[in-house]
């Protein structure tokens, strides 16, 4: 008598606990998605982010910039004679690019021939021509320049951004990861990682290249499912949202039951914003779709068009796996491993550009070119370039962009940064401030720490800014 009486008093305790918690949990979900979207400091320029992230070290001076003074001192032994940490080989002779360069655009910006698309765009772009960082190493190199450490553990730039202004639909995931058909970059899905923000702020990784870009999005029917089975998962989620408002430093569970609900919401949005099938022949081919060499990566740039436009707010594009081959870390022939690596990105990036331009897109959606870190200017065996972590570029365009300009230059050889040097910090900062955010407010405690994502470093590039 006494065991059922114990069995109905839990009972009432745990029907109560089920309306309080339950609605608890709902009101906190309310506030925080009400406070995120109070998070802006300032008014956004920016409202969207396409990222193109090119994975093994784009080499600058075979790219974008360009140093006549390799010339002059082509075969020459002047690079350091003990091989610096990070570096896979002592240092060979000085090595001039393989590839003719040119001057476009009223900017007069310099271009080498990988990039033929691109360098008609030019005076669309605000260039950074003295990036550095702290690493020679892919792995950390990586996560430098996505989560602002060369550690793993700290959240990256699109969970930071998830996290401060939350989502602009609801149907879709906020932060998306379209990676390279053949595979994933350095680190995996630590680039992705919401680190130590709640779990539901890290990249929602996509398979552009599958024929279901989101694995087992719709569930297979199961036999002899009844109303009383679904009786019994209705029980489940409710015990589960118990749980979670019991365990409030826990965010696994909140990400799962999150994630859980937007699947069932992408069941109706999913397949119509990843069908690039529906988009009209002529943009497909201009895209790259149609040519082998392109149509993963203009896959993949067509498809960030679509998310940004159906609402995602942060989708990151990445050009290479980790790895030896098959990426832009061109150790051992710079002149038969660069070409098909920019030949693969340089037509999709260009049409995405002029596509969101033609959509009005640019007006509210910032894109950004970078990679890891550069490489040599001294050859590395007789043909290749090693890490370089001195000096590499990136581009930014569209919106709250001052378009034809650049910040910064790099030694006469493309070494290392020499004027305007620019860490992740500040263009992490940058970006930021594009978004309405100042990069020093945005603070998680963290074991006594305020954390964030430029660290204690980091200043805005107004030189770039319209």
């Amino acid at each position: 008598m006494s065991d059922c009486h114990h069995c109905h008093t839990s009972r009432r305790q745990f029907l109560g606990n089920i309306g309080g918690g339950f609605a608890g949990l709902a009101l906190a979900q309310l506030f925080t998605r009400d406070a995120a979207a109070l998070v802006n400091h300032h008014l956004p320029t920016v409202r969207r982010i396409i990222q193109l992230f090119m994975t093994g070290g784009a080499s600058p001076m075979d790219t974008f910039d360009y140093k006549p003074a390799l010339e002059k001192l082509h075969g020459q032994m002047l690079g350091p004679k003990e091989k610096p940490e990070g570096f896979t080989a002592p240092a060979g002779a000085m090595m001039k690019s393989p590839f003719e360069f040119r001057q476009y655009g009223q900017s007069g910006r310099w271009v080498s021939s990988v990039f033929p698309e691109q360098a008609q765009l030019v005076d669309e772009m605000a260039f950074l021509m003295a990036m550095t960082t702290k690493t020679n190493v892919h792995g950390p190199g990586t996560y430098m320049m996505n989560s602002g450490f060369l550690l793993p553990g700290f959240p990256c730039m699109g969970a930071w951004i998830s996290y401060a202004l939350g989502n602009i639909a609801d149907n879709l995931p906020t932060f998306v990861v379209l990676p390279d058909a053949k595979g994933l970059p350095y680190n995996q899905r630590g680039c992705f990682s919401a680190g130590f923000l709640p779990a539901m702020h890290q990249g929602t990784v996509i398979n552009a290249a599958a024929v279901q870009p989101v694995p087992d999005l719709f569930a297979e029917a199961l036999p002899g499912f009844s109303e009383h089975d679904a009786e019994g998962l209705a029980l489940l989620d409710t015990i589960n949202r118990v749980h979670a408002s019991q365990h409030p430093g826990d965010s696994r569970l909140d990400a799962r039951i999150a994630s859980y609900e937007l699947a069932a919401k992408m069941q109706l949005s999913a397949p119509e914003a990843f069908d690039v099938m529906q988009e009209p022949p002529y943009l497909r081919t201009a895209y790259g779709l149609d040519q082998t060499v392109t149509e993963d990566f203009g896959r993949r740039c067509l498809l960030a068009r679509r998310l940004i436009e159906r609402g995602v707010r942060f989708v990151q594009v990445w050009s290479g796996p980790q790895g030896a081959t098959g990426n832009w870390d061109n150790h051992a022939n710079i002149q038969t491993e660069l070409p098909p690596m920019a030949a693969s990105i340089d037509r999709p990036i260009a049409t995405l550009l002029r596509d969101l331009k033609a959509r009005g897109l640019d007006e509210d959606t910032l894109v950004v070119w970078t990679t890891e870190f550069g490489r040599t200017p001294f050859a590395q065996g007789s043909l290749g370039r090693d890490h370089n972590g001195g000096s590499f570029v990136t581009w930014l365009w569209g919106a709250g962009i001052k378009p034809g300009v650049a910040h910064g230059q790099s030694d006469d050889w493309g070494y290392q940064a020499e004027d305007g040097r620019t860490y992740c910090y500040d263009l992490h900062a940058t970006i930021l401030h594009l978004l309405g955010i100042d990069h020093e407010r945005l603070t998680v405690r963290k074991d006594g720490i305020d954390r964030r994502l430029t660290d204690v470093h980091g200043e805005v590039i107004r030189r770039i800014l319209a």
